[in-house]
């Protein structure tokens, strides 16, 4: 009895002993995590020169900060929106840091565009390059104009810059005005006074995919054609619409789970697989067709068209391959229709908020066209409060959110100072230091702006087309590329829609103007609803 006594003191003995090695290995560690993070920490400071802004556990654009929602304590993805009146003044400047004490790299915001312009390159050497996982949600398809950089940049703008030309916009007002009478016709809207539109984004996305699979692509669609053909197959129509409306599925999801055996996921393969498909056959034919008519025969006016036109007109170097063409095709889907179709439906209610704006506008649709006459392109620039009204949509809900550059070498960036301070301060900003540019922040700057939380169509007035005070559209030789098309489009629908219609906003029971914006014009809340009612 008294060996076996002896026996388990001996074990509490060992066990005692091996749990007080194990917290103290534990103990260890967690003091040589926290010494690294501290360490870290400071290091992040001093890459930011302490600049005032974020210090916070996670990088807003990083797992797991961008996961998590939006609290005072972590940023997240949508702090530049949901904070975009309070920010920028909490801290004194437009340009701010970050520096996350647990995850993530250290660097900086700003919303300004002279910091803009000396990330981007516009006009002069630059020390910034854009760094590869920011491209990563339009490399899916192929290379291209958007994700390239340095001379891989140039080469495709080379190609890509003679597909936009006077006869694509050309192409794209008359498809415009097609597809808007397809729409009215195939809705039933001719003969009523009044129509309700409880989610209009269902019309403005089918309109935007429309236009850009016509002047795009090249492809013969209609407002009505099913979604599947007499045999069961998915059209090319309905499989451009569910890629172009779960590309970020795609993009963000593992293969596993996107070859696992549900409805939707297999949809979504079926349409990707029938697309790639389709655009490579489409290829090998456009190519065939250009070579046989020869360089003094007209080609279709579709951008696909130019853009393989204007590659076999390269010499061979220069030239890019199937895959090239093809994502640069779809980067026109992708940054043009959903970005389009959301925008037309902003300006749509913020038309419908403002009567007296709308009414400003309409009179200059009526003053150009009348009742019943259609705009030619030759008017547009005479239709110009309709493109500011459109311009100023877009200024308060921007397409592209964040321009982000990283310092591929030590630098310095020339910091504006607080407005009603004049000069400059020098800061220094290490290799492989991020700069984001905050598009938000940018549309929604006092120092660029005017009452900027305000729609005020008129600041536009006056304002160059292509002027870079416009820089919803970006800025610098990396602008968008397709802003031309983009703006031909919008000043073609809106002056047809509202030379018809008059746009109202459909109000809940009890519900104020100020409560239905606040409802509607939330950027949270997808279903935009008003009325249209007979202009005439």
């Amino acid at each position: 009895m008294a060996s076996i006594q002896a026996a388990l003191t001996n074990a509490r003995s060992v066990l005692d002993a091996s749990e007080l090695s194990v917290r103290h290995v534990l103990t260890t560690l967690s003091v040589v995590f926290l010494v690294s993070r501290i360490v870290a920490y400071r290091r992040k400071l001093q890459a930011v020169s302490s600049v005032p802004g974020f210090r916070v556990p996670f990088y807003p654009l990083g797992a797991p900060g961008a996961l998590l929602p939006t609290t005072w304590w972590n940023p997240a993805i949508y702090w530049a929106w949901n904070w975009r009146h309070t920010v920028y003044k909490q801290y004194g400047n437009d340009t701010i840091s970050v520096a996350p004490f647990v995850v993530g790299p250290a660097g900086f915001y700003t919303a300004n565009l002279d910091i803009a312009r000396q990330v981007a390159g516009g006009g002069h050497k630059t020390s910034f390059v854009k760094p590869k996982e920011a491209s990563k949600a339009l490399l899916l398809w192929g290379m291209n104009l958007v994700t390239a950089d340095g001379n891989t940049w140039r080469n495709h703008r080379r190609i890509m810059g003679p597909a936009f030309n006077s006869k694509l916009y050309e192409l794209v007002w008359k498809q415009t005005l097609n597809t808007y009478y397809e729409m009215v016709a195939a809705e039933k809207w001719s003969d009523k006074k009044e129509i309700e539109v409880p989610t209009v984004q269902l019309l403005t996305f089918k309109l935007a995919l429309l236009i850009i699979a016509k002047c795009g692509f090249g492809f013969s669609f209609n407002w009505e054609d099913p979604p599947r053909a007499a045999d069961g197959t998915m059209t090319v129509q309905e499989a451009l619409r569910i890629v172009a409306d779960h590309h970020m599925l795609m993009i963000f999801l593992p293969k596993w789970i996107q070859n696992l055996p549900f409805k939707k996921l297999k949809e979504i393969r079926e349409a990707r697989d029938q697309l790639m498909t389709f655009m490579h056959d489409q290829v090998a034919q456009r190519r065939a067709d250009i070579r046989d008519k020869g360089p003094e025969q007209e080609t279709a006016a579709d951008a696909f068209t130019m853009l393989v036109k204007a590659n076999e007109d390269e010499v061979a170097k220069y030239r890019l391959d199937d895959v090239e063409l093809i994502g640069n095709v779809f980067v026109l889907l992708f940054a043009g229709h959903e970005t389009t179709a959301h925008t037309f439906a902003a300006t749509l209610a913020f038309l419908g908020l403002h009567q007296d704006i709308q009414d400003d506008v309409y009179q200059q649709v009526f003053s150009v066209l009348g009742h019943d006459r259609d705009p030619t392109l030759e008017e547009y620039n005479k239709l110009d409060k309709v493109l500011c009204a459109f311009y100023e949509a877009l200024r308060m809900f921007p397409a592209g959110y964040v321009m982000i550059r990283e310092a591929f070498e030590d630098t310095v960036l020339h910091v504006p100072n607080p407005v009603g301070q004049e000069g400059n301060t020098t800061l220094a900003v290490p290799k492989g230091t991020q700069v984001v540019v905050d598009m938000i922040g940018v549309q929604y700057n006092p120092r660029y702006f005017d009452e900027p939380e305000k729609y005020k169509p008129s600041r536009w007035y006056g304002v160059s087309n292509e002027s870079e005070a416009f820089s919803a559209f970006s800025i610098g030789p990396r602008a968008c590329i397709g802003r031309k098309f983009a703006t031909t489009e919008a000043v073609a629908f809106l002056s047809v829609l509202l030379r018809d219609y008059r746009v109202e906003p459909i109000y809940q029971p009890g519900e104020t103007k100020e409560q239905w914006q606040d409802r509607v014009l939330s950027a949270q809340y997808c279903a935009y609803a008003w009325g249209f009612e007979c202009a005439n």
